[in-house]
């Protein structure tokens, strides 16, 4: 008898509107936004299909930047949250989700897009938290330095990621630190090979890999769902960007109010690397490290990553409206 797992969830919701946003290098990235434009009791502040304006009674924005071989599906519980009474945009990443592949990959290509997501979906001068999860946060750090993001950002959420030595220090593969597990990471991360169906024994690998022992069966396969329908030739390109990415120097540029948060079984960017970024940060606001729990923070902890998400709404951009 076949167990039905239920995934409503995370289940991606509908949104309000899909976008374009055509990156620097042409690259036409999806975009989805949820949510109202303007606040509970306000009027809607621009005419539908374009960015609202700054003007007060419009409706707080988040930004969400999604990681390495997922899309904005991964996000599913925060939008639904969240989208009562903020405006959430929602973006794939790309060669990820709905957005075409590119030629070249790399760190700069990914500060390009966040920067074109904000210019597209916001009013000049409007703020917004902007939250990233692994690839999603480097995508922020790499972009601290940039106009639209100094523009835009209010403030940032970090969630289980890196600036830099991402296999070197991966614990994926259970031995000693050194050459040899480095070689052996970086082979596994960056294979060609097809991750095919989602079956019990591709879900034990992904929750071994990703998420940390107690995470629930409807996670897992939330996650796994996610993960195998990214292409193998996008997970492999980008692969070999992270295993060469060196960000320690953005984020000493990253200039507003930062939250971290990681799980303490993370074994894609085990804790050091959420240590080294909140000792780094120039306003690091918190760092949250959850027990048990993995790389896949936003799906473990729903609640915690919208919450602390909320609050960073309330403290940088509700309250500073309201003075």
């Amino acid at each position: 008898m076949t167990t039905t797992i239920d995934l409503t969830p995370y289940a991606p919701p509908v949104p309000a509107r899909v976008l374009t946003a055509r990156s620097a290098d042409g690259t036409e990235l999806h975009v989805e936004v949820y949510g109202p434009d303007s606040a509970p009791g306000n009027a809607p502040d621009s005419a539908p299909g374009n960015a609202p304006d700054s003007a007060p009674g419009a409706a707080p924005a988040v930004v969400l930047a999604h990681g390495w071989t997922c899309s904005t599906a991964f996000w599913a519980a925060q939008i639904r949250a969240l989208s009562a009474d903020h405006r959430v945009i929602a973006y794939d990443q790309r060669g990820h989700g709905r957005t075409p592949a590119s030629a070249a990959c790399s760190a700069d290509l990914l500060a390009d897009d966040l920067e074109a997501v904000l210019t597209a979906t916001l009013a000049p001068g409007e703020k917004a938290v902007i939250a990233g999860h692994s690839m999603g946060g480097m995508t922020i750090m790499a972009a601290s330095a940039r106009p639209a993001f100094r523009d835009h950002a209010a403030a940032v959420l970090l969630c289980s990621t890196g600036s830099s030595r991402l296999v070197a220090e991966s614990t994926v593969v259970p031995i000693r630190a050194g050459r040899l597990r480095t070689w052996l990471t970086g082979h596994i991360l960056g294979s060609r090979a097809p991750l095919g169906p989602v079956t019990p024994v591709a879900r034990r690998i992904l929750k071994y890999a990703t998420m940390g022992a107690g995470s629930a069966p409807h996670m897992v396969e939330a996650c796994a769902r996610i993960v195998h329908a990214c292409p193998r030739r996008v997970r492999h390109a980008w692969s070999n960007v992270l295993h060469l990415l060196d960000l320690d120097h953005a984020v000493r540029e990253l200039r507003v109010p930062a939250a971290v948060i990681v799980g303490s079984a993370d074994r894609m960017t085990p804790p050091v690397h959420s240590r080294r970024i909140a000792e780094a940060l120039p306003q690091c606001v918190g760092l949250t490290e959850l027990p048990g729990l993995g790389h896949m923070t936003p799906v473990e902890a729903p609640e915690l990553v919208t919450g602390t998400i909320r609050d960073l709404v309330t403290t940088h951009i509700a309250m500073k409206e309201g003075a």
